[in-house]
């Protein structure tokens, strides 16, 4: 199976399902952006400014699977 991607405004998060060991670091880390009622349960939107996303970068890199994965924009200037 592919990592599926889902977007946000500041950075990506990719996830590989059937690596995940459900250890719920992502969800209670960030509720706002992952919740499995929701669908689709991840939503980088929801840490639109500097700060929110740093946090996410830091909530991802905890996950101890490694299923979850921060996609970076990248600028073309």
């Amino acid at each position: 199976m592919a990592r599926k991607a889902y977007f946000g405004p500041i950075v990506d998060v990719s996830d590989d399902r059937p690596l995940c060991i459900h250890s719920g670091v992502c969800l209670r880390g960030m509720p706002d952006v992952f919740d499995v009622r929701r669908r689709p349960w991840t939503d980088p939107s929801r840490a639109g400014t500097p700060e929110l996303a740093d946090r996410l970068r830091e909530v991802v890199g905890r996950c101890p699977s490694g299923a979850l994965r921060i996609e970076e924009h990248h600028s073309h200037a």
